[in-house]
């Protein structure tokens, strides 16, 4: 006699509905009696189950045996371990997603990178990069490039354009205040400048 379903639910390491549903689709099979053989269950299962989306206290040992069986493989072979820039990387791009950005125990051996995460990770990268296209095809992104010359350009006409103001204005100034002209236009010039130069103080972040 096999167990409930809820006993194997407990077994595994899953929901009680993970279970029904696996019945349900014939992932797993039950018994006769309607039990479940836990060992005959877990073979299926794992058989039947893309490891990347494993749940549970078996997709945790599933990654540990993956990850020494991995690095077991490179010894034999006399492949060098996987370097730590590329842990790193696969621990930078998981913990960017939400995931934890270290390596749980059991999912790295011998400085390996598990297959679970390294192929998390590429799924990872793949949907940031297809958001990132389709942010660009439906106008929400621009060119970092584009976008800082066209604001470096509006603001070298607009101080032009202030640059150019103390010659249109100074003699209509000056005969208001009934001051010399030139002189008008070279106070503006200075005090124009003046600003200028305080604005050209503020940093622009592209961030």
């Amino acid at each position: 006699m096999g167990l409930s379903r809820r006993a194997y639910a407990a077994h595994r390491g899953v929901s009680h509905t993970a279970v029904a549903k696996a019945l349900a689709t014939g992932r797993i099979s039950a018994e006769p009696d309607g039990t479940i053989d836990p060992a005959k269950a877990d073979r299926q299962w794992d058989a039947a189950t893309d490891p990347a989306k494993q749940r549970g206290v078996h997709a945790r040992q599933l990654g540990a045996d993956t990850a020494r069986s991995t690095a077991a493989a490179k010894v034999a072979i006399g492949i060098k371990p996987v370097p730590r820039a590329a842990i790193t990387a696969v621990n930078e791009t998981l913990s960017e997603a939400g995931a934890p950005g270290e390596a749980a125990e059991g999912e790295t051996e011998g400085g390996q990178v598990s297959f679970l995460r390294a192929r998390l990770a590429t799924a990872v990268i793949k949907a940031q990069t297809a958001k990132v296209r389709l942010q660009k095809m439906k106008g929400d992104l621009v060119d970092r490039n584009r976008a800082v010359a066209a604001v470096f350009d509006l603001a070298r006409r607009e101080r032009d354009s202030w640059l150019n103001l103390p010659p249109r204005v100074a003699a209509n100034m000056a005969a208001e205040l009934g001051v010399e002209a030139h002189r008008m236009e070279l106070v503006l010039d200075r005090i124009l400048r003046a600003h200028l130069a305080e604005m050209a103080e503020v940093k622009l972040e592209f961030r």
